[in-house]
């Protein structure tokens, strides 16, 4: 047996509560099953959710990196470098 398993798991929520695209809170990662359900979930039901939010949230991170990595990537336009050239007349 768990030392988790002698404590109740106290629910994600951070007070967030608006929900993306996905249909996830942005706060927590749980969806709204999730969410309405918590508390009549079993303590491995609980340890599941927890564990899939995870899973969601470095999902999110990891697409946000690679968009962020994306853009840098991209050469700024002349218009919108507000560094001249060296080069330029």
């Amino acid at each position: 047996m768990e030392q988790l398993e002698f404590f109740s798991i106290p629910s994600p929520c951070v007070g967030v509560c608006q929900v993306n695209e996905r249909g996830y809170c942005k706060g927590c990662m749980r969806n709204r099953e999730e969410r309405f359900n918590w508390q009549k979930m079993t303590a491995a039901e609980q340890r599941n959710t927890i564990r899939l939010c995870r899973q969601r949230y470095l999902r999110l991170r990891r697409q946000a990196i690679a968009v962020q990595v994306q853009d840098q990537s991209q050469p700024v336009a002349a218009a919108e470098n507000p560094q001249t050239s060296l080069f330029d007349e």
